[in-house]
């Protein structure tokens, strides 16, 4: 993944030059903090490749590409306040630095600046960039209280998680995609292609998360195993186990979720007896061929198709 590398290196390059230095301090601190944490930056790097991809030239995407990475991390502060989240990247979150209101507002200020940086592209592109880009605001709002209304539901239903997890996660890594092919002046038809790429490669990879928070390793995942279950989420997992345990092993699941560390194993040996993990595994595979077909479709340059179809197999064959 050498393109997408160094995409993202320049992503941190350039992000790192911004002054959000400005007064009043208390809004403006916030937003360099949360931003200087670092991040993995692959969506402003997608809108950079998807612009390569078409023909274009990366350069021109490179500031609403540094917007889609604000927007995103204006999402995160205002996921972290919801969750009430004391750590994010292994710093404080925002509201536990300073307090909640200034997170609220820190928030607000990055989704202003983001359109900032999103609004520079050119003219005639600027309608249809701010449409896919108002879309996806809004949806990624919608997956977040999806989200929330999933905590209290026992009755999820897959399909209705497979949705929440596409607002929530997948659509901001479709426009970053579309983004760069419309700055690129890709057609329509490439434009939409290259959204259902990133579309169906966000939902295998959320899947692939979740399978990675039951059953992998804590060394390579980057946190603690078993979160999931001990905050009682609905997962995949946990959504297909249910719907095809026996009573007896209903009734374990059910008192084992949102249990201590110990009982974790038991709820992993349910998703295994059930078939519940081999069938989240097939799923995840059914988006990435989704997404590699997605991504062909698209018809776009030779070597940066290459480069996304690595990227698409790193995303989901992150080690066990």
């Amino acid at each position: 993944m050498e393109k997408i590398n160094g995409y993202t290196a320049l992503i941190e390059r350039t992000l790192a030059r911004q002054d959000f230095n400005d007064k009043p301090i208390e809004l403006y601190e916030p937003i360099s903090y949360i931003l200087s944490l670092g991040g993995k930056r692959l969506r402003p790097a997608l809108t950079l490749a998807a612009c390569e991809l078409f023909g274009g030239d990366p350069q021109e995407a490179l500031v609403p590409a540094l917007g889609i990475e604000i927007f995103h991390n204006f999402s995160l502060i205002h996921d972290d306040i919801m969750d009430k989240a004391p750590l994010r990247r292994g710093k404080k979150t925002v509201h536990e630095k300073w307090n909640s209101d200034v997170a609220i507002l820190s928030g607000d200020a990055m989704l202003v600046k983001a359109y900032q940086y999103i609004v520079s592209v050119k003219p005639e592109i600027l309608p249809s960039v701010i449409k896919v880009f108002n879309q996806t605001a809004l949806e990624v709002c919608e997956g977040q209280q999806y989200d929330l209304n999933f905590e209290t539901q026992d009755d999820v239903l897959e399909d209705d998680y497979i949705e929440m997890i596409r607002l929530k996660t997948s659509v901001l890594l479709g426009c970053a995609l579309e983004i760069g092919a419309l700055i690129a002046g890709a057609s329509v038809k490439q434009a939409d292609a290259i959204y259902s790429f990133g579309e169906s490669i966000g939902i295998a990879f959320q899947i692939q998360d979740d399978i990675l928070d039951a059953f992998g390793d804590p060394e390579k995942f980057g946190k603690a195993i078993g979160g999931d279950i001990l905050n009682n989420k609905n997962t995949i997992l946990r959504i297909n186990a249910t719907h095809n345990s026996s009573p007896e092993q209903l009734a374990s699941l059910e008192a084992n979720y949102a249990s201590d560390a110990e009982k974790v194993e038991t709820v992993k040996g349910i998703f295994k007896d059930t078939g519940a993990l081999a069938y989240a595994q097939s799923r995840m595979n059914e988006f990435y061929d989704e997404a590699i077909k997605h991504l062909k479709d698209a018809n776009g340059s030779t070597e940066i198709e290459t480069e996304l179809a690595t990227f698409a197999q790193w995303l989901i064959k992150r080690d066990l």
